[in-house]
């Protein structure tokens, strides 16, 4: 009776996901950050060197008000992104769309840059206060000190939907089945749903040390552990396409020629694989849900373009490199054609089958760490929509919530989890794009009066 109330419950979510990621959405996201790309003159691309001299610290002030710096917000920011998205969720978009969806992964992302520029200085541009005076940013403040109370109802909708949305189920999940799957057979131990429980309740009580340390522990946390696991996984994945270089062309090839005609093996129409593309890019850039402008809206920043910026590196990195890197290992190995795994093992499969001494050892250790800075990320976006919705002092009970759905989501299944978040990540969306939509002459007059001072302060842009 469980199991059938169960299946039931799985069924209607993955149907509501499929609903909700279907055109309307599409058009949102898509078309939406093709409007900003270019209402801003393709002011990305025009600026990339600028945002990375800003990273770098060149136009840090003293005088900047906020919780943490610009490389800290754009750490935290990827803290949340770079993690399963990027290992487990390009695996899931090959799995569902063939190698076609990594292309317009690409070309979301590529649109994405904009929309993270949009949200990302509105977030400092419109930032509020929550009840104990402390300034904050994201797209609750933004519709409601840039739109007007008037629609604090659309500020409210966001935040709910964020509640589910910051959940760490998924990664949780995909942790918890590589765990598994490596560690078990090691111990001689079969894989149960009392394992993936132990492994959820070790996780819980390791993301419980950072996390109740709010922002300032996080982002410092963040911010040392995330570059260095980008580098060890760009070394990694680099010595897999190295040990399968006449492999790598043939399989950007496929790539371009299933993106173009949909892949005959999986039976996919192309529009099919378009959206499984933008949804796998939603779910490991971010770029429209609003996440990021919570990160990026407590930096240490008076200069809302000077944010913009930054931010807008975020998609770059994160599914232009890293997911790339991540699906050219998939594709060069072909792992992703077993029929008998999905989600992160079929990255596993990739590492075991070039580096069959070290390769489970190296995913699981650069898997945790990057699922580790993702848990702590979340449970700060998740407390941030507690705190406009219910008040601060409120905080710390959706991060007991938080710390329970980790062995949640350890013990669920795969699909179903997925399902919730991507239902989860369209409903956040909705209001974030709009309010951007809306708002979006106000950032491109604050563009112009920013390259203006710099050009007369002559400054190198």
């Amino acid at each position: 009776m469980v199991n059938s109330w169960t299946e039931a419950i799985e069924k209607a979510i993955i149907g509501f996901s499929n609903w909700i990621w279907d055109i309307p959405l599409l058009l949102l996201l898509v078309g939406g950050g093709i409007y900003f790309l270019i209402y801003s003159k393709l002011l990305p691309f025009k600026y990339f060197s600028h945002a990375l001299a800003i990273v770098r610290g060149k136009y840090d002030s003293s005088s900047d008000v906020g919780q943490i710096s610009a490389f800290r917000a754009l750490s935290t920011a990827l803290s949340s992104t770079l993690g399963m998205g990027n290992i487990a969720g390009v695996a899931l978009a090959i799995g569902m769309g063939g190698p076609g969806a990594l292309f317009w992964m690409w070309m979301s992302a590529l649109i994405g840059m904009a929309t993270k520029y949009y949200t990302c200085s509105l977030a400092i541009m419109y930032r509020g206060k929550d009840d104990s005076g402390v300034v904050q940013g994201g797209p609750m403040y933004v519709i409601t000190e840039g739109l007007g109370k008037k629609w604090k109802p659309l500020a409210i909708f966001f935040s709910i939907a964020g509640l589910f949305g910051s959940l760490p189920i998924f990664t949780a999940n995909q942790l918890t089945q590589i765990l598994n799957d490596v560690l078990l057979p090691v111990l001689d131990h079969p894989k149960s749903s009392t394992s993936s429980l132990l492994i959820g309740m070790v996780i819980s009580i390791l993301v419980s040390v950072v996390i109740f340390g709010g922002i300032k522990r996080i982002a410092n946390y963040a911010s040392k552990l995330v570059p260095f696991m980008v580098v060890l996984y760009f070394l990694s994945v680099s010595y897999i396409l190295m040990m399968n270089y006449t492999q790598i062309l043939p399989a950007f090839e496929q790539v371009f020629s299933d993106a173009m005609t949909g892949n005959a093996v999986l039976g996919g129409s192309l529009g099919a694989i378009i959206i499984v593309g933008v949804r796998r890019a939603a779910f490991s850039n971010e770029a429209g849900i609003g996440t990021a402008p919570m990160a990026h809206g407590a930096s240490k920043n008076l200069e809302p373009v000077k944010e913009g910026l930054v931010a807008m590196l975020g998609p770059f990195i994160d599914t232009i490199v890293v997911c790339t890197l991540t699906a050219i290992a998939i594709l060069v190995t072909d792992s992703w054609q077993d029929p008998n795994i999905g989600g992160v093992t079929v990255t596993l499969n990739a590492f075991v089958k070039t580096m069959p001494e070290v390769g489970t050892l190296l995913l699981v250790f650069i898997v945790s760490i990057f699922a580790l800075t993702s848990l702590f990320t979340y449970s700060y976006y998740g407390s941030k929509c507690t705190a406009f919705l219910f008040g601060t002092k409120y905080k710390k009970f959706y991060n007991y919530v938080y710390i329970i759905s980790i062995s949640l989501g350890a013990v669920s299944t795969m699909s179903g989890v997925v399902g919730l978040i991507d239902i989860s990540f369209a409903l956040m969306a909705i209001p974030t794009m709009l309010s951007a939509i809306i708002l979006s002459p106000k950032v491109n007059r604050a563009t112009q009066n920013y390259f203006k001072k710099l050009s007369l302060n002559t400054k190198v842009i």
